[in-house]
């Protein structure tokens, strides 16, 4: 049976090393750069309309502004992945690991 597991692994290996490297940044160069062209560089063209939006006051006081929904977005989305990651170290690695001392 351990025959069949290493030939397994180290198939999906293979292909990791042949994924990850030159195929996935070349796919996600190209897509970049497709979306850039489509768009017409929209990412750089509308980036002072961007900055002025952000900090753009709301017209009343109990409008929520353009910065507190950006700062509220990254928020959920950055505590929401500390929490995931800590939680992975410690499922995988014990206690030691998330603390830093592994």
């Amino acid at each position: 049976m351990d025959g069949f597991w290493d030939s397994f692994f180290g198939f999906f290996n293979s292909v990791d090393d042949v994924m990850y490297y030159p195929i996935l940044i070349i796919v996600l160069t190209a897509a970049g750069l497709c979306f850039t062209v489509r768009t017409r560089g929209v990412q750089l063209r509308l980036f002072g309309t961007a900055c002025k939006l952000i900090v753009e006051k709301p017209a009343s006081q109990q409008k929520v502004s353009s910065f507190q929904a950006l700062m509220v977005s990254t928020a959920s989305r950055v505590g929401t992945g500390n929490i995931v990651g800590v939680s992975t170290a410690i499922c995988l690695g014990g206690p030691a690991l998330a603390s830093g001392c592994g």
